[in-house]
């Protein structure tokens, strides 16, 4: 197996800045693919235009399903967009193939908050076969976990707006898929951007669950019928369903940090960990001031911001976030996750040489708690004898 970059480096170049000249410099090429598609930025908008028949396999409503007659997909930021509701979403969505000089009839698009600056592009080949995910995304505003509780039933009563969050991917395979093994490359590639997701912690903002995707999450993936690769597998068994889950991961994952910062190194930290748990600065800031501590905002946050993210603390606030998670997926039982809750309780307050806490209720708000005066107790011993 080997990465792919960009084949023909060159003649790439050379496609898309033709392209380019075509069309007008707004369209500035970002990339070629395999299939000799290239890959534009026109405006707001991310463009793969097609230079043969593709199957497309799209989630979208704009044109969205299964279809062999495209002439190209697009991923638009909607940030500027105003007035836009579901009556009215794929108007907008037509008026803005229209204005990137497409056919409406002939294109599928997808919407977003996220800007198409942030896109990520990861390719990998083996053999004959190359796999490049296309990918722009949010989750830290709309993240949710697939289960959790909602409003929405019918489209009039849909809020108004959620905050910016959502995940686009376009899945380009240069093989020839019938239509149920690209449904089935639909389900790695989704299984991959959760997997991108389970990898970072990133928290559902409508549960105390680990998101799996947002709430808006789009997703196409593009054959090339005129390929001499057949293909019949696009599970995680196949080499195909490899590439598939190699590149998305990483693609989602480069999109993610390019968006908001999302990476490893951000998530390094008590208050991101237990934020899902409603653990957050102004709540540990309340919870010190009742306990009878100073009230001095901007002196507790210093504080804080001294320890949370040091590596003792992290490290079991990690650990005790997933006794929680357990607690909750019922592989632990309430007297198990006070045991073990109490055990890394002391050895957090022996580290930090202030007294532990301990589980006065086995539930989740009990242990959730128990750890909130930890926290509060670590932060308030400098502060104390300062």
């Amino acid at each position: 197996m080997k990465l792919y970059l960009r084949p023909g480096l060159l003649a790439a170049l050379i496609f898309c800045y033709s392209i380019a000249f075509c069309f007008g410099s707004e369209r500035m090429p970002v990339y070629t693919l395999s299939t000799g598609d290239a890959v534009y930025q026109q405006d707001t908008s991310m463009v793969i235009a097609f230079t043969g028949p593709r199957a497309v396999l799209s989630t979208s409503l704009f044109s969205g399903g299964y279809r062999n007659d495209l002439q190209a997909v697009f991923n638009h930021d909607m940030k500027r967009a105003t007035g836009i509701t579901a009556a009215t979403y794929l108007t907008y969505l037509a008026d803005t193939a229209r204005s990137l000089g497409l056919d409406p009839a002939s294109v599928s698009g997808m919407g977003t908050a996220a800007s198409m600056e942030n896109v990520a592009i990861r390719s990998e080949s083996y053999q004959t076969l190359t796999v490049t995910a296309i990918a722009t995304g949010g989750v830290e505003g709309n993240g949710g976990r697939v289960g959790d509780p909602t409003s929405y039933f019918m489209p009039g009563q849909k809020p108004a707006a959620y905050k910016p969050g959502t995940i686009n991917i376009m899945l380009v395979i240069d093989a020839d898929l019938p239509a149920g093994t690209m449904a089935r490359a639909l389900v790695t590639c989704t299984e991959a951007k959760t997997a991108a997701l389970q990898e970072l912690v990133a928290g559902s903002r409508f549960s105390t669950g680990l998101a799996t995707g947002s709430g808006t999450d789009q997703t196409m993936i593009i054959a090339n019928p005129g390929s001499e690769l057949y293909l019949e597998d696009a599970g995680k068994h196949s080499k195909l369903g490899e590439l598939i889950g190699r590149t998305v991961k990483l693609a989602v994952k480069e999109a993610l940090f390019k968006q908001t910062g999302l990476s490893p190194e951000k998530q390094h930290s008590v208050l991101r960990r237990m934020n899902r748990f409603g653990v957050t600065e102004d709540m540990l800031y309340q919870h010190y001031v009742q306990g009878g501590g100073i009230a001095d905002k901007a002196r507790f946050a210093a504080a804080l911001k001294q320890v949370e993210r040091e590596a003792p603390l992290v490290s079991y606030t990690s650990l005790y976030v997933h006794l929680l998670d357990q607690l909750q997926w019922q592989l632990l039982n309430n007297e198990e996750v006070a045991e073990a809750g109490n055990a890394l309780l002391r050895l957090t307050a022996d580290a930090y040489h202030v007294p532990a806490p301990v589980i006065a209720g086995s539930d989740l708000q009990g242990v959730v708690q128990a750890w909130t005066d930890l926290v509060v107790e670590i932060v308030k011993n400098p502060l104390d004898t300062d």
